[in-house]
């Protein structure tokens, strides 16, 4: 029984959106870059690490660019993913029961633009909060100076997150919010493990899961707009390494 299904619902949304744009999924495959799409693992009870046969599992899948996610919202209804759907992870067969994609329909659901995300750094008129907490679903990871870190620490965390931003939202942020994120950005409280996952050709990456909470040192109104809009961005982008094979599922929550 797999352990980790991460790479199988890579896979998965790949097929998905090749049955609807092949030259999509082409695209997507060779792409060596950032990737404008996340797939987590499967959620849900594995007791004895195996699967329940009569339980129900979740996977989620986002996209980045409006290409990735007109194919993703097509397959909910006409595709893959679509309600009375099989599908298949590393050989096991699934039925599609339900898709949601709106927020009212499930906590980890939702839809936006970047320009709505950044509605609150341009047109709030009151000081963006001085703190952000985040759920860590899955091993968040990072690599950085050739070495694997694995605690979420300020700036990596908003570093990844505006590296992503600015390589795919239409408007980009400067650089200097990660220097921000750095310098005047800590960690208040947390709640973190650390959790393995095995990952491509037997690798094992071990990240943090749990709940953190960062606090701004300074009231500054357009470094927090910044981090505000970054916030709200990390359910949609992930977080840190392997985002595309589970890993890094973030989300914002408004209490810890």
């Amino acid at each position: 029984m797999p352990q980790w299904w991460g790479r199988a619902a890579q896979m998965a949304l790949l097929k998905a959106i090749s049955e609807l744009d092949e030259a999509l999924a082409t695209q997507l495959h060779d792409d060596t870059g950032l990737r404008p799409y996340t797939a987590s693992s499967l959620m849900g009870s594995f007791p004895r690490k195996q699967l329940d046969l009569q339980g129900s599992y979740t996977l989620r899948f986002t996209g980045l660019t409006a290409a990735v996610s007109e194919a993703l919202l097509r397959a909910t209804t006409e595709g893959a993913f679509a309600v009375g759907r099989k599908l298949e992870l590393d050989f096991f067969p699934f039925a599609v029961t339900a898709s949601y994609c709106s927020k009212g329909d499930h906590a980890w659901a939702g839809e936006s633009t970047f320009g709505e995300l950044m509605g609150a750094l341009v047109g709030e008129s009151k000081l963006p909060a001085r703190k952000f907490q985040f759920q860590l679903t899955s091993p968040l990871v990072f690599h950085t100076q050739e070495k694997t870190q694995p605690l979420p620490l300020p700036d990596l965390v908003f570093g990844s997150l505006l590296e992503k931003w600015n390589a795919f939202a239409p408007m980009a942020m400067p650089a200097e919010v990660r220097r921000y994120a750095e310098t005047m950005v800590a960690i208040s409280r947390f709640d973190l493990e650390s959790r393995a996952a095995q990952m491509k050709n037997g690798g094992l990456r071990v990240g943090a899961v749990g709940k953190v909470q960062f606090s701004a040192l300074n009231s500054d109104r357009y470094w927090l707009g910044m981090l505000q809009t970054l916030a709200g961005f990390a359910q949609f982008a992930g977080v840190g390494a392997g985002t595309t094979q589970g890993l890094g599922q973030v989300r914002e929550i408004l209490d810890f």
